[in-house]
């Protein structure tokens, strides 16, 4: 079905003069000062204009040292942004997305591997490469579908290794030992794995200072999800699996650890991340910093990265309304209302996310300076 576009007013938005909108221009200039001296975000599908949105970057930082209230704030949304919705049908549900939350976890770990820490992130081979930067000749016919990542060889481009042939039984005998491509050593492999769902991590060092580390590539094969793994081998109830359910329960089963956590042939790679502010997240795919509550992750190739979205969620029998800064994008974040929040850094922001699922609503926030809404 063909997706339909309303154009709304901001009375049309319940919740809408009850935020803080100052909190949210906070995180929309990180995005503003991404593009000093260039033009604006490349325009996605859904057409909100990347340059007009440029220009409004332009105008957040010109006005940044004058904000001073959440009234101020909201005058300037008001002012540069007219609220729309990307509507399957007419009239327009109410909640037909989801949200999911994800965080930034802290663990410790060391710059060199010992019996306490054995488990690696890796950093990403120099044969990993993306199917899109490669020639068309270059992908062979028989090449699966959807694979975006390949090994490549001097006979051509070849699936990469999955996380079972990367990991073996210890690392040590999989296929990438030897190469020297250890970035930082954790305590086991339940720790490794959620920071491989998690994209990023802030790792307090054994030798003192901290490591933050973010994606960096993958090893291109479909990402399975653990939790279903689990209710699958009647492990977990359908009604009880969040990331403490399941990370409980593989601390707890030692010894088939592996032949779960191999069932998600992804594998992730990372680089570390310096000159990181830190009292803000971890970078975003879109390059800033992310913000505790206001960064969103979104479908990539729909919505513009850097476009402020009003976010109605429902949870707890309540109406929950927050404007967000798109910032971010992962694999399972697919859709025009599908959106993952940032909870934080920490095991708190753990807590809020491992369980985090409502049906959403986004209102989209597209610039005054186009003329018409987008086709």
């Amino acid at each position: 079905m063909q997706t339909a576009l309303q154009a709304l007013s901001y009375v049309d938005l319940p919740g809408w003069a009850d935020d803080d909108h100052l909190a949210a221009f906070h995180c929309f200039l990180k995005s503003a000062y991404l593009f000093e001296g260039a033009d604006g975000p490349k325009t996605r599908a859904l057409g909100i204009d990347g340059l007009a949105l440029g220009q409004i970057f332009a105008e957040a930082r010109r006005q940044a040292a004058h904000m001073q209230s959440a009234a101020t704030a909201k005058a300037f949304f008001e002012t540069y942004f007219t609220p729309i919705i990307f509507a399957d049908e007419t009239p327009f549900a109410d909640y037909p997305g989801l949200l999911t939350a994800y965080f930034e976890p802290v663990v410790d770990g060391s710059l060199t591997r010992s019996e306490a820490f054995p488990v690696p992130l890796l950093r990403r081979p120099d044969d990993l490469v993306e199917t899109k930067s490669t020639t068309p000749d270059d992908i062979p016919d028989d090449w699966p579908e959807g694979l975006r990542f390949a090994k490549k060889t001097a006979q051509g481009l070849v699936p990469f290794f999955d996380r079972s042939e990367i990991e073996g039984r210890a690392f040590s005998d999989g296929a990438l030992a030897g190469q020297g491509l250890e970035l930082v050593w954790l305590a086991n492999h339940v720790e490794a794995f959620f920071i491989h769902i998690q994209g990023s991590a802030s790792i307090r060092l054994q030798q003192g200072g901290t490591l933050r580390v973010s994606y960096d590539g993958k090893s291109g094969h479909d990402y399975t999800a653990i939790g279903k793994v689990l209710k699958d081998m009647g492990a977990l109830a359908p009604g009880n699996i969040t990331m403490q359910t399941i990370k409980a329960w593989l601390l707890e089963n030692p010894d088939r650890q592996l032949e779960v956590l191999h069932q998600n042939r992804s594998f992730i790679f990372f680089q570390e991340e310096k000159n990181l502010k830190p009292d803000s997240g971890p970078r975003a795919a879109a390059g800033a910093q992310l913000t505790k509550g206001r960064s969103l992750a979104v479908d990539r190739v729909l919505h513009t990265f850097h476009t402020p979205v009003f976010v109605s969620y429902s949870r707890d029998s309540a109406i929950h309304n927050r404007l967000m800064i798109a910032q971010d994008t992962g694999s399972a974040i697919v859709g025009p209302h599908r959106g993952d929040y940032f909870a934080g850094s920490g095991s708190d922001a753990g807590e809020t996310a491992g369980g985090f699922a409502a049906p959403c609503r986004f209102v989209v926030l597209m610039p005054r300076a186009q003329q018409d809404l987008p086709t």
